[in-house]
């Protein structure tokens, strides 16, 4: 039997495919069934429960025969997530952050693509300048929405920005 928190995760993580599927565009349960390469119940569940939780909605119908299917769409195109007492325990401390960065790991992986660029880097800032880069990568996530091209390749811009353990402390000599 699995943890109970591997099966949320796993329930997330497939939330979130759904939720970044409908980026591109509004989709039946079929066609994300079908992208998903999972069950159509399985699907219509997680929906039902995004759509709960306010993240999806049905956008348009269409009568297929004697059935009418549902075309979803996402209630917003950005979902800022900031970690505060407002969300439950288990997604505070860096958890959606290392879920997104999990899941941008994982689309890297699968797109096979070479010429990707990377970095990670570990700094020392004052309060002051960490509040400014990140007003200034809030600005540039919004300049690259804004440059978006229907008829253009899809591509990812991950980014967290996070206060990390203590590392080595400064040598007395470089004081």
């Amino acid at each position: 039997m699995q943890d109970p928190k591997q099966l949320r995760a796993l329930a997330d993580d497939f939330r979130a495919r759904i939720v970044s599927l409908l980026r591109e565009r509004a989709a039946s349960t079929t066609e994300l069934a079908a992208a998903l390469e999972s069950p159509k119940g399985t699907v219509g569940h997680h929906l039902k429960v995004l759509e709960t939780a306010g993240l999806v909605r049905v956008v348009r119908t269409r009568k297929v025969r004697a059935l009418t299917e549902k075309f979803y769409g996402r209630v917003a195109r950005l979902f800022v997530l900031k970690s505060d007492e407002s969300l439950p325990a288990d997604l505070r401390g860096g958890a959606i952050s290392a879920l997104m960065l999990r899941r941008a790991a994982d689309d890297l992986i699968a797109s096979g693509d070479e010429q990707e660029t990377a970095g990670l880097v570990n700094i020392r800032l004052a309060n002051k300048d960490r509040v400014r880069f990140e007003r200034r990568l809030n600005r540039l996530v919004a300049d690259y929405q804004a440059a978006e091209d229907p008829t253009g390749e899809r591509h990812v811009l991950a980014y967290a920005m996070y206060r990390a353990k203590p590392g080595l402390p400064p040598r007395k000599d470089d004081a």
